[in-house]
């Protein structure tokens, strides 16, 4: 599994008792159900609960499965929009577990912050945010599912699908492109909804990048909001200032 890994690879665990990654057939309301394996939108949203910057864009490159892939089907009593509360029925991922290795690049739509991209900074920070569970609570693709994160090796320990070999999954919901991140010129200025079809390979599965997917559709125009201390919106602190704030310790950059 080295072929996915970058300079300024992270690599952690996340766990929960509980996930849904919800199909988008039943995203919209009453009884929701959810797909067997985590999307690269999930996963990334972990990601920025764990570090973000408005500077760099993070990847996902490769989760693996650690536990076996089991449901549980729970009856919730959600708000109605009309007022009141309906009965519905969810199924959600019991007792989850997966590796996930990832990296950063900057986003290059955002030349206002080009003196932010310190990439040995940016690196330390997030693994010394993986090692502290997070900057904000870590949700398995809902609110009601709490996850937990800590660091790992990835690919090491042994996996509930190891030696299974291939297994395929229908077209599945890859993510958003939002106007800031987009690469492709057909996705400037759009907000853009992706989709693929996943295989998993001995419980591993290797995540097409954004730019790749060519499942995808426009939904709405969108502009970007830029960042700048003139605007009030960035800290505008010099590289002394955000390393102080970040923990203080400067340390090296694995290679």
């Amino acid at each position: 599994m080295e072929k996915n890994k970058h300079r300024n690879t992270v690599e952690f665990k996340v766990h929960g008792k509980y996930a849904m990654f919800t199909d988008v057939l039943t995203r919209t309301g009453g009884e929701r159900c959810t797909y067997m394996i985590p999307t690269y939108e999930a996963l990334k949203g972990i990601l920025h609960s764990v570090y973000w910057k408005p500077t760099l864009v993070w990847y996902i490159d490769s989760v693996r499965i650690m536990n076996p892939i089991k449901t549980v089907r729970k009856g919730i009593r959600p708000i109605k929009y009309g007022g009141g509360n309906d009965l519905a029925y969810y199924t959600y991922l019991e007792d989850v577990c997966y590796q996930v290795r990832a990296h950063f690049e900057w986003n290059m739509n955002r030349p206002e912050l080009e003196c932010d991209r310190n990439e040995h900074k940016h690196h330390n920070i997030a693994r010394r945010m993986i090692e502290r569970g997070g900057r904000r609570d870590i949700f398995l693709g809902t609110r009601e599912c709490q996850g937990y994160v800590e660091p790992c090796v990835f690919g090491e320990g042994a996996g509930e699908y190891d030696g299974t070999g291939s297994i395929p999954y229908s077209l599945m919901f890859h993510g958003f492109t939002y106007a800031d991140e987009a690469e492709n010129p057909d996705d400037m200025g759009q907000m853009t909804v992706r989709f693929w079809n996943p295989v998993m390979n001995d419980g591993y599965i290797d995540f097409l990048p954004p730019k790749d997917c060519t499942i995808k559709r426009h939904i709405k125009p969108m502009e970007i909001k830029p960042f700048g201390s003139d605007l009030g919106n960035f800290s505008g602190l010099s590289e002394d200032g955000l390393n102080l704030l970040a923990g203080g310790d400067d340390f090296e950059l694995d290679r």
